[in-house]
Order: structure tokens, then sequence, then C-alpha cells
């Protein structure tokens, strides 16, 4: 990864994290779909998100560049979860446990 696209990637995280740490987000109905079906709590996504790095980065996501972010939650559950800086509030786009068999570990994606 060239020096500019990390710097540019923690910046985006450094956003996320902070819009999160301070209440500036917004849960689709998407997200709190799959919070239900996979039971994942809110306080546990946004213990994945302090704890988190970027895996992927999407910038042409139809929401806006979005990002992925993996993290551990208290109990050392791994969470994905996509969201974008693109709005003035970040928007939790997805929330999911990575598993088989499109994960191989919680960092990596089975290719095709």
């Amino acid at each position: 990864m060239r020096e500019h696209d990390a710097a540019g990637l923690e910046a985006l995280l450094t956003r996320i994290k902070s819009q999160a740490a301070a209440g500036a987000y917004r849960v689709t109905q998407h997200t709190q779909q799959e919070m239900v079906e996979e039971e994942i709590s809110l306080d546990e996504v946004l213990e994945a998100i302090r704890r988190g790095e970027i895996l992927e980065h999407y910038p042409e996501h139809r929401r806006g560049a979005c990002g992925l972010v993996h993290g551990l939650t208290r109990n050392g559950r791994p969470l994905h979860i996509v969201c974008t800086t693109a709005q003035p509030l970040l928007i939790l786009i997805t929330v999911y446990e990575p598993r088989p068999p499109k994960w191989i570990t919680p960092r990596e994606r089975r290719m095709a």
C-alpha cells in the first residue's frame, strides 16, 4: 500500500472512530435487521469500531466512499462493520460476524 493511501485510510478510520464515540451516527434499517438476526448489540458494534481497523476501502460505493471495519468486542467477538463518512453523520450500512464460506478468518476473505 502506498504511503498516501495508508494515510488516507488512517484518516478515514480516525473519522469513523470520532463520529462513533461522539454518538454522531445513524443505524440503517438493514443494519438493525442484521443486528437482530446475528444477536449483535449496538454496544458491541461501537466497541468493535473503537478497537477496529480498516480491512477494505470502497471509494465508489453508491452511498459514498465506505470502509469495512474489522474489530473485536470486549469479549473477543469479531465483527465487520461497513460504514461511510460521506454524510455529516457516520452511516452504519451493515454489520455481521465474519464466517465461512465468505471469510477464511475474520481478516481474510475467501477468493471466488
